[in-house]
């Protein structure tokens, strides 16, 4: 019987055990899916809520209102045209065609699901309508529509799909987070609903493109981690270098001879880099990349996007090659090519990326409040410190010179990738960079799908978003 007594007391404690565990695994879910589950199209009480509740206004850092909800129920935008469209795939649109838009993935707190039982129970007493929190983001929505500007009066990347992400590389802050083409949330029209170019899809969060030049970044990195005297290593290029079956070459079949890894960064030489992922090996490439969180789940508060991929298989040596130069089944969405812009800016640390500043509820209770959170370390400081370096070349004497500002310190890196859309080869033009000033510590990365030249086509806009942020953020 004692021992009857003794096993059925361990079965308790284990199975006590198991709860206890199972409950602290439902909290994490909840804490870190909750806006996920609640937001999903299929769940009923949001659908009824966005029908009962009115929803609380989304307002850009400097005031603007840019979604409130009229004296009639229905959600309407800000008058301002241009920046409504600019806008339209950070805050979402009333029918819900874009995806995890801050009036979908932000629901929990619109409508009033955070509101306490006594608030709730006031609102009911008084007769009247339950309103739901006001969500105050990072971004700047005047930004958001220089950008499309930017897009839309250059020649080269006027009717291009692209997307540009803006954001404080100390704090994590998200100033601009922009997809286009763009749509009117207020007027969706049926050329937008057939558009080939998909407008409804946020590019800027969901494209996950090989990177192509600025994956280097991350190659230089590796080098710099892994191999011992790459600094002084000199590389040939003499336009083309056989590997297997294939000829790597570099864009406008260039020739730089010899070199060194800070004179290929700055060229952004194929070939050198080529070269040095093969003397890396795939096993060191890939856990660097993965430092700067390539393979994560990525699983940000306040934002959703896609993981970024770095292939995990058996690779052979074409393939690594090619992995040196950011292609090869790499695929990144700008939001992550700009985190690890911000990283090497940021001496090595990666922050996440936050868009909500404050929630404030109805009554004036403030029930959110941003603060800046460490993602992860991606690279040693002094590693970061020669990249800063790196960098800053590239747009001094580099691929980046169309990135300069007068009176910035620009650091950059271009990048022209290959793909095939539709069985047509075409190349994406990226630019990631930031400024290199204490005093406005922003980074960027602009996409322009099929743009070419990445220094031709997306420095330039890049360029724009840096003297916007002197012009408006500087003493």
């Amino acid at each position: 019987m004692k021992q009857l007594r003794s096993r059925f007391r361990v079965m308790t404690l284990l199975v006590v055990g198991l709860l206890f565990v199972a409950g602290l695994y439902g909290v994490y879910s909840v804490t870190i899916y909750g806006s996920r589950w609640f937001s999903n199209s299929k769940n009923t009480r949001y659908q009824a809520a966005r029908r009962t509740v009115i929803a609380g206004d989304i307002i850009d850092r400097n005031g603007v209102v840019l979604a409130t909800t009229d004296a009639d129920g229905e959600r309407v935008y800000q008058s301002a045209i241009k920046a409504r469209k600019a806008t339209v795939h950070l805050i979402g649109d009333r029918d819900g065609n874009v995806a995890n838009g801050v009036d979908s993935f932000q629901a929990n707190y619109l409508l009033g699901f955070e509101t306490s039982l006594s608030e709730r129970v006031a609102a009911l007493l008084k007769g009247e309508t339950r309103r739901g929190d006001d969500v105050t983001l990072t971004a700047d929505s005047k930004l958001c529509a220089k950008i499309v500007s930017a897009f839309d009066t250059n020649a080269q990347t006027k009717g291009k799909s692209g997307g540009a992400v803006v954001m404080n590389y100390r704090t994590g802050e998200i100033l601009a987070l922009v997809s286009l083409p763009v749509f009117d949330p207020q007027n969706i029209t049926q050329a937008d609903q057939e558009n080939p170019q998909h407008p409804f899809w946020n590019r800027a969060l969901q494209s996950t493109l090989a990177p192509g030049s600025t994956f280097k970044i991350i190659t230089a990195a590796s080098a710099l981690e892994n191999l011992e005297g790459i600094t002084s290593h000199l590389f040939l290029c003499t336009g083309a270098t056989q590997v297997m079956d294939q000829t790597i070459r570099d864009y406008n079949l260039a020739q730089h001879g010899s070199l060194t890894l800070e004179k290929a960064f700055t060229v952004s030489c194929n070939n050198a880099f080529a070269q040095c992922a093969l003397i890396l090996t795939d096993a060191n490439l890939r856990r660097t990349a993965e430092n700067f969180g390539f393979n994560d789940n990525f699983l940000f508060r306040d934002i959703v996007v896609e993981n970024s991929v770095y292939p995990t298989t058996n690779r052979n040596a074409v393939e690594i090659a090619w992995s040196g130069v950011g292609q090869s089944q790499i695929g990144a969405t700008p939001l992550h090519m700009c985190m690890v812009g911000a990283a090497i800016a940021n001496d090595g640390v990666m922050m996440e990326p936050r868009l909500i500043a404050r929630v404030k509820s109805p009554s004036g209770t403030v029930r959110v409040r941003y603060v800046p959170k460490e993602y992860r370390r991606a690279v040693p400081t002094g590693i970061a410190d020669v990249l800063q370096s790196y960098m800053q070349n590239v747009v001094a004497s580099g691929t980046g010179s169309a990135a300069r500002v007068t009176g910035l310190t620009i650091a950059g890196k271009t990048g022209s990738a290959e793909a095939s859309v539709n069985g047509e080869d075409v190349t994406n033009a990226w630019f990631v960079g930031y400024i290199a000033d204490d005093a406005l510590p922003y980074a960027c990365c602009v996409l322009v799908e099929s743009g070419g030249s990445g220094g031709g086509v997306a420095a330039p806009i890049a360029a724009t978003i840096f003297k916007y942020l002197k012009d408006n953020y500087g003493d």
